[in-house]
């Protein structure tokens, strides 16, 4: 019996307890992917926050999509779309980088790409922007913005 080999999806990710950048294989997620730093788990199935420092290394550093939830803490309809925004991540993990961005802690990044109103979701694909929606997305809406 033959395997058939898996396609490298290389993603660069911040470790969320110590902040070093890792360069994860998204296709051996199985294998558990930890911090070459600190050792510690790095979990792909949920979003990841990124801040106005991480943000390009992450979003060009994908060779899968990657849809960014421009937000805010004080937000109500962003905390009512987070519960979808995670079980996307989870159901497209490896698949898909699904990252949070701060717009009030990163006010730069989010200037820059034009962020009138939250929840903005962005998908980007080889660094660049793709496709966007304004307002709380559901589950058909996320799977819209990455579809080829």
């Amino acid at each position: 019996m033959t395997s058939v080999p898996q396609t490298s999806r290389p993603a660069i990710v911040r470790c969320i307890f110590c902040g070093t950048a890792n360069r994860v294989d998204l296709a051996k997620l199985s294998a558990g992917p930890k911090c070459a730093e600190c050792g510690r788990p790095i979990r792909l199935d949920r979003p990841l926050k990124v801040t106005d420092a991480d943000f390009e290394q992450t979003v060009s550093g994908s060779s899968v999509p990657v849809v960014v939830d421009f937000y805010a803490d004080w937000c109500g309809p962003c905390r009512m779309m987070a519960p979808t925004l995670d079980e996307f991540a989870q159901r497209r993990s490896g698949e898909v980088l699904v990252l949070k961005l701060d717009t009030e802690a990163s006010r730069a990044t989010a200037a820059r790409f034009g962020i009138r109103g939250i929840p903005t979701i962005i998908a980007f694909q080889n660094g660049q922007e793709r496709r966007r929606h304004v307002g709380m997305a559901d589950t058909k809406t996320l799977e819209t913005l990455v579809a080829p």
